[in-house]
């Protein structure tokens, strides 16, 4: 009994999961998925305002017509309201342009990363691969991760999004994911790192990460590939440099 109200407690604290008729987006791990976060509420603010604005014009117009100064049956041209028109909305939409293009660069560069890991895409399961390690026969360590069927899930596992391997990742290392497909075209998706990138065949697309803390964090694929395209989860657990050593020396 206290097994499982532990693993519980723990699925609540650390685990990064969705959350029923969440509205919101989940909590950060990576500086990128903060600057996605305060994107979406500056490009929201703008858009309440905007939604403000023309809900107020609509119903100033609509409310009395007679006395409003904002209709007029014969106003052919107001070369006041036509500038400001044309001008008000090219100054939003370039308020917003620049903080998208900054932070849309900022997430593409991968500079001087301190270690690799290769994911693929198959139908329908991941195979991963630690290229930057050779374990004792002189191989890569790679390994394939499927997801848990449900009547194999055990107290506190999460049904569609547990697998039997998961990414295993040092805390504070900045990572760089090699994303591919050897079929059709998956997407490599993780929201609580701010991560999702197409796997598609005979191309590599990267990404990275650099993981502010430790947890376990769930993801899934986020392109149709398939009737079990809804079984393809992504489980990665963040841990410390001790324990990610220690797990190199158990593969």
């Amino acid at each position: 009994m206290f097994t499982i109200i532990t693993n519980l407690i723990n699925n609540i604290i650390i685990n990064d999961v969705p959350t029923p008729w969440g509205l919101y987006f989940q909590d950060s791990a990576t500086p990128n998925h903060e600057g996605i976060i305060e994107l979406h509420d500056n490009i929201m603010f703008y858009l309440v305002l905007i939604l403000c604005l023309v809900s107020w014009l609509l119903y100033s117009i609509v409310k009395d017509s007679s006395k409003n100064p904002l209709p007029h049956k014969y106003l052919v041209h107001g070369q006041t309201i036509e500038i400001i028109w044309t001008i008000l909305p090219a100054v939003v939409l370039l308020v917003i342009a620049f903080p998208s293009f900054i932070l849309l660069y900022l997430c593409d560069e991968v500079i001087s990363p301190a270690m690799t890991i290769k994911a693929i895409g198959l139908q329908w399961y991941w195979k991963y691969e630690y290229s930057d390690f050779i374990n004792d026969s002189g191989e890569t360590i790679e390994f394939e991760s499927y997801v848990i069927p449900e009547d194999l899930l055990e107290d506190g596992q999460l049904r569609l999004l547990d697998t039997d391997a998961s990414i295993v990742c040092p805390v504070n290392t900045h990572i760089r994911f090699i994303v591919s497909a050897a079929d059709v075209i998956h997407d490599f998706a993780v929201p609580s790192l701010g991560i999702k990138i197409d796997a598609c065949p005979g191309r590599l697309n990267q990404v990275s990460a650099l993981i502010q803390r430790e947890g376990v964090y769930y993801g899934q694929c986020s392109e149709l590939c398939g009737v079990a395209h809804s079984a393809m989860p992504i489980k990665v657990e963040v841990v410390s440099l001790k324990e990610f050593l220690t797990w190199l020396n158990e593969q």
